[in-house]
């Protein structure tokens, strides 16, 4: 589980795309409280890290992508994919007695949006994402969703548009400074929409 409260920018410094898609990141976590083994989302996505290595800037480790994941994600079918130098948002798992900042993320993408607008209010930028019927049923009006791993609110929600505002503190701990019109981010919608709609579902 996580929060959507992203503690650290990683950075890839190898990528492989043979038979299941690997990935080495270097990061800034302590290397000693982080476990082989452990669960850390990558741009919304959770992941097993293993072979952890120190380096000169912090310390790297290697994650490896399901084909599953690889098709609901931006990690491939994008114009910024999982390429050497991308810059990718990060977050460890939670502990008991952790602070519970943003919202339950699970690290499990359901699906993928396109920013099509950006405008400044005030000192924040407002954001229009274009996303798909299959998930748009399950974004509300002030509810959570997570976007690349960051809890965000939504704003507003018009037909298969929905809006959310970056303050000026999440773009500086994140990737989200370098976004652009076009770019595909990954969606985790909000757990409790799932579990409403599958109850829903079952009555039918």
């Amino acid at each position: 589980m996580f929060t959507g409260l992203i503690t650290d920018v990683g950075r890839l410094v190898s990528v492989n795309k043979s038979n299941i898609f690997n990935a080495r990141i270097v990061c800034n976590f302590n290397y000693d409280n982080t476990l082989e083994g452990a669960s850390i989302c990558h741009d919304g996505v959770c992941l097993t890290i293993f072979n952890k290595k120190i380096e000169t800037n912090g310390f790297s480790y290697e994650v490896e992508v399901s084909n599953e994941t690889v098709s609901k994600t931006n990690i491939v079918n994008s114009k910024k994919p999982w390429v050497i130098g991308k810059k990718i948002n990060l977050e460890k798992s939670l502990k008991i007695g952790d602070e519970l900042g943003g919202h339950i993320v699970t690290g499990h993408i359901d699906g993928v949006a396109k920013l099509v607008n950006c405008e400044k209010v005030d000192k924040s930028d407002k954001l229009t994402f274009e996303c798909p019927e299959n998930l748009i049923k399950f974004i509300a009006k002030k509810g959570s969703i997570a976007l690349n791993g960051t809890s965000l609110t939504v704003n507003d929600v018009n037909e298969n548009l929905f809006t959310v505002n970056i303050i000026p503190h999440t773009k500086q701990v994140t990737t989200w400074a370098d976004s652009s019109i076009g770019d595909k981010f990954n969606v985790e919608i909000d757990l409790l929409a799932r579990y409403l709609d599958r109850l829903q579902v079952s009555r039918i």
